[in-house]
């Protein structure tokens, strides 16, 4: 039974550099280009599209295949899609050019393909090579640091609509044979293309990495590498239980007081609480909500959604002095800022007020211990009017703490850079709501990876 009418295979698997693949091949751009002529050709509901792993005809790759009739296409590129969708998706027409229809040819090429993969491993296994899965966790760091550098120099703005390593080194403020080698890695990943000695951003790069473009990210990406800085202390972290000062080999031992670091974190902040806002607010539901306190409400994205969703609440932000500046450029820019109060202060002795329908504390809970959090709920319960509601929105771990595994990394995350924070499970939220008044507990998943534990009171 097929419920398109054409089920389309595209081999994307991924295999060591240097090995023949269909990836190598560049399936991935003929998947895109097939995804997008599909679309324009309105044949969505005729067409399903799927990924699949290796075939065994790696030399001849990109491979496709086109049930029900299993018609097999080989060495597809980009430039072909257009023909293959017209003729054969549409008027049922393969095109023949690029048919492969020699079953004894294919199935020995499969076969010697299986034969020598199963060889090689066994060969690596009895040699007690390390696996490349392993491998590849373990080296995973070298791309990631080679972007963050980039991101740290501005590269990408730099490149501009082309230069040479040495244009680009000059206004990076570089070595040029050192921009040179980061610039052909950055080539080598995928996010600049190089003719000649000149070097241009790919349309991703262009669209996400460069000053002044409508998606870029750069800013809030600096918080990322400000992040690979703490991640270098995990070792001494691990051992003294606490995060641990920072040596970068010059006068910067911590970033956490500079307002650089303030605003990338913001930003960064921003950048995954302005699309996550509206899933919370349409989750938690607007009636009966006049009143709301945010704690640690950051660049204010949860309150603006809130006030952009219900004319007559009146919501007040609570944050430290150094960020409350930030935040109200963001309720500024909303047009909120007759309904969004400010209010500098530290959750974790001021007094909260009275009389909120609710209190929300949204990707905050993780900066503090056990003993903060449990006083930060209690204390909310007693601010909360009666039936008010506490959410708090994270990461939340499993019972036994091993995963999901954003949420376990996330934990180290905050070991290396808070005195006591960490990620917690559902078990642990139910009892600090739970021991502070809260009569009902209950779990809201959201698409992602955090979610929404709420406590109502009394």
């Amino acid at each position: 039974m097929e419920p398109f009418r054409f089920h389309l295979f595209v081999c994307t698997q991924h295999k060591p550099e240097g090995i023949p693949s269909c990836a190598a091949s560049g399936s991935f751009a003929v998947l895109d280009a097939l995804d997008r002529e599909i679309q324009a050709r309105g044949l969505d509901n005729e067409v399903q599209l799927t990924t699949c792993g290796c075939m065994g005809l790696c030399d001849e790759g990109p491979v496709m295949v086109v049930y029900p009739a299993g018609v097999w296409y080989r060495r597809v590129q980009p430039a072909d899609v257009a023909e293959i969708v017209g003729a054969h998706l549409r008027d049922g027409k393969p095109v023949d050019r690029l048919v492969w229809n020699d079953a004894a040819v294919m199935k020995a090429l499969s076969v010697e393909h299986r034969e020598k993969f199963r060889g090689a491993m066994a060969a690596r296994d009895k040699a007690g090579m390390l696996p490349d899965h392993l491998d590849q966790m373990i080296r995973g760091f070298m791309p990631s640091r080679c972007i963050l550098t980039a991101l740290e120099l501005d590269v990408f703005t730099a490149v501009g609509d082309g230069a040479n390593a040495e244009q680009i080194g000059t206004r990076i403020h570089a070595n040029a044979r050192a921009a040179c080698m980061l610039l052909n890695a950055l080539v080598a990943l995928g996010l600049l293309s190089k003719s000649g000695d000149d070097y241009k951003n790919t349309p991703e790069s262009a669209r996400f990495f460069v000053q002044g473009s409508k998606d870029n990210h750069r800013d809030g990406l600096l918080h990322t590498a400000n992040i690979w800085h703490r991640w270098s202390t995990l070792t001494g972290a691990v051992r003294s239980g606490t995060s641990v000062p920072i040596d970068r080999g010059d006068d910067r031992k911590d970033d956490h007081d500079d307002a650089n670091w303030t605003r990338n974190f913001i930003t960064a902040m921003q950048r995954h609480a302005k699309d996550r806002a509206p899933l919370v607010v349409k989750a938690l539901g607007t009636a009966g909500i006049h009143r709301i306190l945010d704690l640690g409400g950051g660049s204010g994205a949860y309150s603006i959604a809130f006030a952009k969703a219900i004319p007559e609440v009146r919501c007040e932000i609570l944050d430290i002095p150094e960020v409350v500046p930030l935040t109200a450029e963001y309720v500024s820019q909303a047009g909120v800022s007759a309904r969004v109060g400010l209010r500098p202060g530290d959750m974790l002795r001021d007094d909260f007020g009275s009389g909120y329908d609710l209190i929300m504390l949204n990707a905050i809970c993780h900066m503090f211990s056990e003993e903060q959090n449990q006083d930060i709920f209690r204390r909310a319960h007693q601010a909360l009017a009666p039936h008010g509601r506490l959410v708090a929105q994270d990461f939340i771990l499993n019972p036994d703490k091993t995963g999901p595994q954003h949420a376990a990394l996330f934990s180290l995350n905050m070991l290396v850079g808070t005195d006591a924070g960490a990620s917690y499970s559902e078990v642990e939220y139910n009892h600090w709501m739970k021991a502070a008044g809260f009569t009902e507990v209950s779990r809201i998943n959201l698409p992602g990876p955090s979610s929404l534990i709420v406590g109502l009171g009394l």
